[in-house]
């Protein structure tokens, strides 16, 4: 069950606020003039998280995170307190925590790096440094900020690690190991990831001076991905547990569907996604034609939108609505599957299917689907699907339910 949730995003950094902006079509994205130093750099577009507060948090522990921790940290901290979860709760050994990132602080490890190789002395630096960029940095530091006692699980996966670490968590309260986990993912802004991307042809580029025409997923005039940030966190509980303190329910989460390609670091697999999917389906003991809603993983890529939507073809036919929320966040990344976890778990409870922005006319290439264009739909929903698709052929799909 899902008890807590808690946002960062260029959206909003809370749901609410996040989901009026799905409702209303107002996005995040950004030029970044920051980035006009870094010669060759042709992407100049980001979604950026607003000024988010961590009065509460201990110094002592702020001092070991970087700002992809203290964006999981917000998120983790909001989801807790939405969840009414107390030190009992979260000190028990029953209660566990499974999130990650990409990877860790990138911009902690660049003033590591470029102090060390300048100055060619430790002089300048600290062991505590590293507790900012090592790669498990958000599920640790969120263990020690919080006081966790039970699993701490990692997810490091790319663009999938938000839906994986919240797959985990539920695969782990499954087995009966524990009550309740604090899942997700988060990640920070830097150029390094604009960077990658660009160098991959990858990344928007010809809306540079037009930051409200891309990212534009699924379209013919689409150019690439927009680089974000963001953090999301679900609490996980199992159901008795969560009956037995008389919290409220915000979803079921039913299915959890994940994969490898095992063909190519990069490249798509139509297999391996229409695979995923049905793992999904099989999990949550589903047919197709029970999902009413789908959140793409849509990242405005050539190949990767292509490659999706004909699995999504395959895997659940041309009736079901379909969009992508990073048409309003730009690609978060490693938090990305946890906030589309959340907008799902939003549409169910408010009744709205968040359209496309910038969907003008489908691509030749992408199957024929029942694409989300125009205002928001109303809609009474009650089985959602989201899917991630991650470098490395890393596949995940969660199905959340109305309870």
């Amino acid at each position: 069950m899902v008890t807590g949730i808690g946002i960062a995003s260029p959206i909003g950094n809370d749901l609410l606020t996040a989901s009026t902006a799905l409702q209303s079509g107002q996005h995040g994205i950004r030029p970044m003039p920051e980035w006009e130093h870094i010669d060759q750099l042709q992407t100049r577009l980001a979604g950026v998280v607003g000024e988010f507060d961590l009065r509460g948090i201990d110094r002592k522990k702020l001092r070991t995170m970087g700002r992809v921790s203290k964006l999981a940290t917000f998120a983790t901290r909001q989801a807790i307190e939405d969840a009414g979860l107390t030190d009992e709760h979260i000190h028990s050994p029953r209660t566990g925590i499974c999130h990650g990132s990409t990877h860790g602080s990138s911009a902690a490890q660049e003033e590591f790096c470029r102090t060390l190789f300048d100055t060619a002395s430790l002089q300048d630096l600290s062991a505590l440094s590293y507790l900012k960029f090592m790669s498990h940095t958000c599920a640790a530091n969120l263990a020690q900020c919080f006081g966790v006692r039970g699993r701490v699980v990692p997810s490091v996966a790319a663009c999938a690690s938000g839906s994986q670490g919240i797959g985990m968590g539920f695969d782990i309260i499954r087995s009966g190991r524990q009550d309740l986990m604090l899942c997700g993912g988060a990640e920070e802004l830097h150029y390094i990831h604009a960077t990658v991307f660009d160098l991959a042809y990858a990344a928007s580029t010809r809306y540079a001076k037009q930051s409200d025409l891309s990212p534009r997923p699924f379209d013919a005039d689409r150019d690439g991905l927009v680089v974000a940030e963001g953090a999301g966190t679900l609490v996980l509980e199992e159901y008795e547990h969560a009956k037995a303190r008389g919290a409220e329910i915000h979803s079921e989460l039913l299915g959890y569907g994940a994969s490898c390609d095992g063909t190519h670091a990069t490249a798509p697999s139509i297999d391996g996604m229409t695979r995923t999917i049905q793992l999904a389906l099989e999990d949550a003991f589903m047919s197709s034609n029970e999902i009413d809603y789908v959140n793409a993983h849509g990242t405005a890529t050539d190949v990767g939108d292509t490659a999706e939507s004909h699995a999504t073809l395959q895997a659940l036919g041309d009736q079901v609505p379909i969009s992508s929320t990073k048409s309003y966040t730009g690609h978060t990344l490693g938090a990305c599957g946890a906030l589309e976890a959340a907008f799902c778990i939003s549409a169910i409870k408010n009744g709205f299917l968040p359209p496309n922005r910038n969907l003008d006319r489908v691509h030749d290439n992408c199957a024929p689907l029942n694409y989300i264009v125009g205002d928001a739909r109303q809609a009474k929903l009650r089985t959602v699907m989201t899917n991630n698709f991650a470098f490395g052929g890393i596949n995940t799909s969660l199905i959340f339910r109305r309870l």
